[in-house]
C-alpha cells in the first residue's frame, strides 16, 4: 500500500489579499516560495512593482511578471505585504509610492512580512521603530539606527511584523506569516 502524505489542513486564508513587492534583482526563493505558500493557503496574491506587465528577473534569473503598479494600489484592499530580499529592496525603497504602501499597511495594523534585505523598505517607510526584527546580518546597523531591536533568529514576530534572515528560514517565515495573516481583519 503506498504511503499517504500527511493531510493536515492548511490554514485557511480565503478572502485574504496580500501584495508581494517585485523588482529586478529580487531574491528568487524569497518571492516565489511566499507566493506559492500564500496561494496554497487560499489567499489572493498580487505581485506589484513600479511598472505593470514587465518581467523582472531575480538574482538567479527567475522571471516574474509584475501584475500591478504599486502607485495604483489601495492599501486598504490588502491584509498584508510581503517584501522579499535581494538587491531589489534597496532600489524600491527610493520610491515614495512603495514607502507609502508599506506605511499605510502598517498604520492599518496589518501584516508587514520582510525577509533578508526586505527590511530596507520597512526602514525607509519609517515603520521599524520600537519593533523587534531579524534580517540578513548586513542590516543590523540599519535596523538598530532606525530604532528596531535586532535579533539573530530564523523568524521574529512582533505584533504584525514578521521578519526572517535568509532563504533557509522561509518555512518558519511563511508558517508565522500565514498564522498572523489569518488573524487580520480588513473591516
Amino acid at each position: 500500500m503506498p504511503h499517504e502524505p500527511n493531510k493536515e489542513p492548511i490554514m485557511e486564508l480565503s478572502g485574504k489579499r496580500v501584495v508581494i513587492l517585485a523588482g529586478d534583482d529580487y531574491e528568487d526563493m524569497e518571492l516565489q516560495y511566499p507566493k506559492y505558500r500564500l496561494l496554497e493557503a487560499g489567499a489572493e496574491v498580487i505581485v506589484a512593482g513600479l511598472e505593470k506587465g514587465v518581467v523582472v528577473k531575480g538574482k538567479h534569473s527567475y522571471p516574474q511578471r509584475v501584475e500591478h503598479i504599486v502607485s495604483e494600489l489601495n492599501p486598504a484592499d490588502f491584509d498584508g505585504v510581503v517584501i522579499p530580499g535581494g538587491w531589489m529592496p534597496d532600489k524600491l525603497r527610493r520610491f515614495d509610492e512603495v514607502k507609502r504602501l508599506v506605511r499605510s499597511i502598517h498604520d492599518a495594523d496589518r501584516v508587514v512580512a520582510s525577509i533578508c534585505h526586505g527590511p530596507w523598505i520597512d526602514i525607509s517607510a519609517d515603520v521599524v521603530r520600537g519593533y523587534r526584527y531579524t534580517s540578513t546580518p548586513a542590516l543590523i546597523d540599519d535596523l538598530t539606527n532606525a530604532g528596531a531591536s535586532w535579533e539573530d533568529a530564523e523568524v521574529v514576530v512582533d505584533r504584525k511584523h514578521i521578519s526572517s534572515r535568509r532563504p533557509d528560514d522561509l518555512p518558519a517565515f511563511m508558517r508565522r506569516t500565514i498564522e498572523v495573516l489569518a488573524q487580520v481583519s480588513r473591516s
